[in-house]
């Protein structure tokens, strides 16, 4: 009972919210203190159907940037990680500390002093560029998830299969990113969700030229249009819930077929 209460108000806490959206989209004359729309219009929604071209585009550069920003953190801290979760050593500490450091930083702060060295590398405006600064600003979430994956599934698997003849790529591949896929999935998670949300890194690393979902969503929020800007909420929400749904399902299903889950 006690349970499902917690996950009844967890489900009412994200659909309240979810649900005024909706509404929002459909009545964009609802104002304080109507408790109820006094009329609905789809003119966010047909506005929406006008400028799809644009914002499907700005939509899929932010998905894409996103990706490869998993991708590149996951390679950035798989080694770092093993490091830090197998050894002990003097100042692991301070590293640690250090490492975690952009999480800490304001992003304004942090990417200024970034900028000027990705001008002189010629990364500046570019899609490589935007990937790199995210991927820097977020890596600590990755980097602790891929820790605590490491201290959970410790060190006998890997000494078993060296044991039995296996080299360091097959140990890595066979053996332990098979069993760090829930940190992965965790840590990736966060990472996803930080570079699809960021708007003032894109912004200044991209210079304008890389689309980003929030980069039209942001204006919108503080213009009139409240439908529109309700309907590409809703859109920002619900594409990443889908993707980590399908995720999920994936991952299930893989477990289910070795016999893990």
């Amino acid at each position: 009972m006690k349970h499902t209460l917690t996950l009844l108000l967890l489900v009412l806490f994200f659909a309240v919210p979810a649900g005024v959206l909706v509404l929002i989209s459909l009545a964009p004359g609802w104002r304080f203190p109507d408790v109820w729309p006094a009329g609905f219009s789809f003119s966010g929604i047909a506005f929406f159907l006008q400028q799809k071209e644009q914002i499907l585009s700005s939509l899929a550069s932010s998905f894409v940037f996103s990706l490869l920003t998993v991708g590149v953190t996951f390679f950035m801290c798989l080694g770092p990680a093993a490091v830090f979760a197998r050894n002990d050593f003097t100042g692991k500490a301070v590293l640690e500390g250090l490492l975690l450091t952009p999480a800490l930083v304001p992003p304004m702060t942090f990417a200024m002093g970034l900028h000027f060295f990705f001008i002189k590398l010629s990364l500046a405006d570019t899609l490589p560029g935007v990937v790199l600064i995210l991927a820097i600003f977020s890596y600590p979430y990755m980097f602790r998830a891929l820790v605590a994956g490491f201290q959970t599934m410790g060190e006998h698997y890997r000494i078993c299969a060296r044991n039995l003849g296996a080299g360091p790529f097959l140990i890595l591949w066979q053996v332990e990113l098979p069993l760090l896929m829930p940190a992965v999935v965790a840590g990736g998670s966060v990472v996803f969700l930080v570079a699809f949300s960021e708007y003032f890194l894109v912004f200044l690393m991209g210079g304008g030229r890389v689309a980003s979902f929030t980069g039209l969503l942001m204006p919108l929020l503080a213009s009139s249009n409240r439908s529109l800007a309700a309907v590409l909420t809703l859109i920002f929400l619900l594409l990443p819930v889908g993707l980590f749904f399908i995720l999920d399902l994936s991952l299930m299903r893989s477990y289910r077929k070795k016999g893990m889950a």
